[in-house]
């Protein structure tokens, strides 16, 4: 490969081509489109030059923390606690443009913002946001959330982490697979079902608290900047002004995981963007047979396909922001939309690596770094088979989990 195609590719890659065939950016507010402007400048300038050294050596950068903080880019909805003031759209470009960049950088922020702080803010008393929300909005603070466990990830309603009522404390015992986060968080969210009455509960676990321990899972191809753990919990006792006082059942903590998955459904979109735009610019650039491959039928029809699917992800996401903005969103509706999204960014990313030929298997051209990534994103915050199951028994009327 010449050093001039490595140059113009790199170029290219840096400098977003804002795919955005049916003009979607006509659909934001000013200050909307203010907030992804200004995610994709610090993205190109402070993520791009550093991410594939990170995602191979299976670290997270820390120094880009104090960065972030200094962007503003904390809010997801949530009001005061210093945070910033955005709609469910306005989150959802955060977290399209962060996946347009790197999963890692934009699953940190989901499981931080989406899943910690928001359990925080859903579930919790206004003492307990007073006292952890502000620190975690500025990063200061950082935060995980403990659902999955090594038996229950699909069917998480069955968790079996205990929690039991001792006087003023409550002493949690169980283990958690694959938070976020959570070899080195401040604060992580542990889901337990309390032994008194058989409901779900949510605490506020400190990492410096007693029985509490996480190991890194090693050996991981998606996701290798995110610190996934294994988490023990081991007659680790927490105050009750630690328990989220309006988690009361499974119901509760699956209004979290609703939000979540908009957020999803972006980075999935922003991850089809990126393989796109990477795809696009190599076939123009590259030469076989005398030609660009870009002039080839067989590439041009990709590249179409491609774009239709990416297309299709963006009004599904600007559709499913504005319901919630508005209060109408259903949890079918965010399973649709997580189910669509992730599956057809996996099959764009596969596409583009392909019209890349050997070339798409190196780091350089970050394609297969999105492709691996995408991997994750199809299974968590529920698979995409459990997607289908969700909004199966709504359009049936008749449930088929079992």
């Amino acid at each position: 490969m010449s050093d001039r195609l490595t140059a113009d590719l790199a170029e290219g890659i840096a400098r977003a081509r804002d795919t955005d065939y049916l003009n979607m950016n006509a659909l934001l507010t000013e200050e909307e489109r203010a907030l992804l402007a200004k995610v994709r400048v610090f993205g190109d300038r402070e993520l791009l030059p550093i991410v594939n050294d990170y995602w191979e050596r299976g670290e997270f950068p820390h120094e880009i923390l104090p960065k972030l903080a200094a962007l503003n880019i904390v809010g997801d909805t949530m009001s005061g606690y210093g945070t910033t003031p955005m709609s469910a759209v306005g989150q959802g470009l955060v977290s399209y443009e962060l996946g347009r960049l790197d999963g890692s950088i934009g699953t940190f922020m989901g499981v931080h913002v989406g899943l910690a702080m928001q359990s925080i803010y859903q579930l919790g008393s206004e003492e307990q946001r007073q006292r952890w929300l502000p620190p975690m909005a500025a990063l200061e603070k950082v935060g995980a959330f403990a659902l999955t466990e090594p038996d229950h990830g699909s069917d998480s309603v069955a968790l079996e982490s205990t929690a039991t009522r001792d006087g003023d404390t409550w002493i949690l015992n169980g283990r958690k697979r694959w938070p976020g986060n959570a070899t080195w968080c401040d604060v992580i969210v542990v889901y337990a079902r309390d032994t008194a009455d058989g409901t779900v509960k949510g605490f506020v676990v400190e990492k410096d608290d007693p029985g509490y321990s996480a190991t890194k899972i090693d050996g991981k191809v998606s996701l290798r900047m995110v610190q996934n753990a294994d988490i023990v919990l081991d007659e680790v006792r927490v105050p009750d002004d630690r328990r989220l006082v309006h988690c009361n059942g499974f119901p509760d903590v699956a209004k979290v995981l609703m939000g979540t998955r908009n957020m999803v459904a972006w980075s999935s979109a922003g991850h089809a963007v990126a393989a796109y735009e990477i795809a696009l610019t190599y076939a123009q650039r590259r030469i076989q047979f005398g030609q660009p491959i870009a002039q080839r039928q067989l590439i041009q029809s990709q590249l179409v396909q491609m774009l239709a699917d990416v297309t299709a992800m963006q009004l599904y996401c600007i559709r499913l922001g504005r319901l919630l903005d508005e209060g109408e969103v259903t949890d079918t509706m965010a399973a649709l939309a997580k189910y669509y999204c992730s599956v057809k960014a996996r099959d764009v990313c596969r596409q583009a690596r392909d019209i890349l030929g050997g070339n798409g298997i190196t780091l350089e051209f970050h394609v297969m770094r999105h492709l691996c990534d995408m991997e994750a994103l199809v299974t968590y915050e529920g698979t995409a088979e459990i997607q289908s199951l969700i909004v199966g028994r709504e359009v049936t009327g008749s449930g088929a989990f079992v």
